[in-house]
Parts: C-alpha cells; sequence; structure tokens
C-alpha cells in the first residue's frame, strides 16, 4: 500500500467517524435534518473510498485511477457535507455554491470508480 493509499484510507476512516458524530449531532440540535443529510453522505462514501484504495493496494485495479477516483470522492464529500454541516452547526454556508459544487465531483469521483473497475489492471 502506497503512503497516498494509506492517506486515503485514513481521510476515508475519519469521514466515517465524523459521519457518526454528525448522526448524534443531528438527534440533538436544530437543523437535525440538514446535519442527517451530511452525516448520510459521510457515512455511504467512506467504505466506498476505503475499497478503492484496497483494490489499489492488491493491485486490482490501475492505482493512478482509483487513487484519482478516491480523491475526488473524498473532495466532493469535503465540500458537500462540509457545507450542510456548517449551515447546520454555524448557521453560515462554506463558501457560495460549495454544496452544489461538492455534489457535482462527488458524481464525477463514482464516474471515475466506475471507469476504475472496467479498466484492466496491468500484470
Amino acid at each position: 500500500m502506497t503512503g497516498l493509499d494509506r492517506l486515503l484510507a485514513a481521510v476515508a476512516a475519519i469521514a466515517g467517524g465524523l459521519g457518526v458524530a454528525a448522526s448524534a449531532a443531528a438527534a440533538h440540535t436544530s437543523g437535525g435534518e440538514t446535519l442527517k443529510t451530511a452525516a448520510q453522505f459521510l457515512l455511504f462514501h467512506a467504505p466506498a473510498v476505503l475499497a478503492l484504495t484496497g483494490f489499489s493496494a492488491a493491485g486490482l485495479v490501475r492505482g493512478a485511477l482509483a487513487r484519482l477516483a478516491a480523491a475526488a470522492l473524498l473532495l466532493g464529500l469535503g465540500l458537500f457535507s462540509g457545507d450542510l454541516a456548517l449551515r447546520a452547526l454555524a448557521g453560515t454556508p462554506l463558501f457560495p455554491m460549495a454544496a452544489p459544487s461538492g455534489g457535482v465531483v462527488l458524481m464525477a469521483g463514482w464516474l471515475l470508480a466506475a471507469v476504475t473497475v472496467l479498466v484492466p489492471a496491468r500484470r
């Protein structure tokens, strides 16, 4: 496993942990529905990034493509969930259009994930 794979996997694990924390906070705060959505996105995408880094480390896919897909998912996740969480907890956006931009990056990340598993690994 490369250092970049480890970094991406660690950030994914942190995203999963933040998803759990945001879920708990959503149950106890106003704006809970928005925070719940952020939590769900964190929890749904963290395992996907872990899978991509695992596939890369195992040589099952082209590492560069898997890392690019994982990075796109994490970037999109940070923008989308970060904006929703900040709005719910602080009442202010991350920046204008952060959530929609993050959503587009997430969709691109999923498309890259599809390409990653369709392109044969080098043997």
